[in-house]
Parts: structure tokens; sequence; C-alpha cells
């Protein structure tokens, strides 16, 4: 049985409802955006109910801790199909009293878990690699475009470390991002016009008339502190991927 849902974690949640309340252990969720019909294959569509996603998330955090329901979140906003169907089939054996969160040659408990990881570095490079510029009316403005969907990750990083600056983090990829006004942090969405105006390579945005002497000195830091003899290209690849450079001021 194929369960359609919307994509959502909650919606992901209601997929594990379902399986309880029909008793389907071998369901496999989909979501809308993968989902081929064929003829062969029997498939459900799943509504997407609050109440009964809140009620799943309850019996995980009592049952197993805060901590497996925020790798349940994490592995989730891998955005990856697969993983998806690893956490679902994990919440519902772990429901059925087999603790199989360790068992590594479970091929879906180990999946969860290397997606885990991958997600984890993806956190830990946009907290490396982002980097603001100030705008004319003080905003501090981040461009990101992550593998993975790791903004709600890192919001708190960035909360406590710049408490008393208004800042945005816009993730181009998936069309959203998040504004904090020294308060609160707002999910945000911009049109297609403010989002050219972010383009880091034509970037129309109107800056603090300090902000390019700014990148001009952290552009010259990066140049003189640079060792041309002891030059490893591979290996800086390897700590700093291509696909982040241009959205990085030194690059």
């Amino acid at each position: 049985m194929i369960y359609v849902f919307d994509g959502s974690f909650y919606g992901l949640l209601c997929c594990v409802f379902e399986t309880f309340e029909m008793r389907e252990w071998q369901a496999i969720p989909v979501s809308n955006d993968h989902f081929q019909q064929d003829m062969f294959t029997p498939f459900r569509t799943i509504e997407t109910i609050e109440a009964r996603a809140e009620r799943i998330e309850k019996g995980i955090r009592s049952s197993f801790g805060d901590a497996f329901f925020n790798e349940v979140y994490r592995a989730y906003l891998s955005e990856d199909s697969y993983a998806w169907e690893c956490v679902h089939y994990l919440i519902v054996q772990q429901f059925k009293g087999q603790n199989i969160v360790s068992d590594y040659g479970d091929a879906h408990v180990l999946y969860f878990h290397q997606t885990l990881k991958k997600v984890s570095r993806e956190r830990h490079r946009m907290k490396a690699f982002i980097r603001f510029q100030k705008s004319a009316d003080n905003l501090y403005v981040a461009v990101i475009e992550p593998d993975f969907n790791v903004l709600p990750l890192i919001l708190a990083f960035f909360k406590n470390r710049y408490a008393d600056q208004t800042w945005l983090i816009y993730d181009v990829k998936r069309d959203y991002g998040a504004l904090y006004n020294k308060t609160t942090i707002e999910e945000v969405i911009l049109s297609k016009s403010e989002q050219r105006d972010l383009n880091p390579s034509e970037i129309a945005l109107a800056l603090d008339p300090k902000e390019t002497l700014y990148q001009s000195l952290w552009k010259s830091y990066f140049k003189s502190t640079n060792i041309e003899a002891r030059r490893n290209m591979k290996l800086h690849l390897q700590h700093v991927p291509k696909r982040y450079w241009k959205y990085l001021t030194e690059k």
C-alpha cells in the first residue's frame, strides 16, 4: 500500500497514524511530488490532520524522548523520499515495541543514520559559510542554497550570535527565508523580483556605504594570509565545496 501525502512533516506523521489505524504494516509513504501511479500498486491519499500528527508527536516524545523526535525531524529535512520511508518504518517499529534504532544491520536504520550525518554536515557548513551583507536600512541579508532544508536547524544559532541585529537568511532553492527583528523570527517569502535583487552575481540590494569597504578588507585579509606555495586545491574543495563559492564574499 502506498500512502500519498502532501510532503509536510505533519503529513508524514499522519501516515504513521494511518498505518496503525488500518494495520497496514507494509505501507510506504510517498509525497505528491514523487508519486507515480501504476495499475498494480494500491494507494490511498492521506489527509494532513493536525490533531493526528500532534498525537503521534506526543507519543514519540513521551515514549522515546525528545532526542529521538529531533532526529526524526532532521531526517525529514533531508527531503529524501527514501529517508522519509525509513523514518516512517522506524517510528512504526518503535511503537510496535521493536527497539531497532541501533540495529545497523537493518537497511532502513542504516540509511536513517547516514541521512542524519549528511544533514548535520550541511547544517555545520551553513553555520560556517553564511555571509551577511548590510543594506542601507541596517538589515543584514544572507542568501543560501543548501543541499538539504537545514534553515530551521540554524536559526537558533544565528539568533543567539546576532541577537542585537536585524537579519534575513533566505533559501533561494526552497523559496523561503527567516527574518529576525531582534525579538522574534518570522518566515518570509519573497517575490521573484525581490529574489533577483538578492542574487550575489548581480546584487541590486541598496547596501550600506561601508559594506563595500568591509568586503574589500575581507578579501584583502584572505589574500594576504594565503601561502601560494602551500596551496592544495583538492583539500580546499573537500572543506569548501565549489557550490558554496558564489555566496562567499572572499571568493
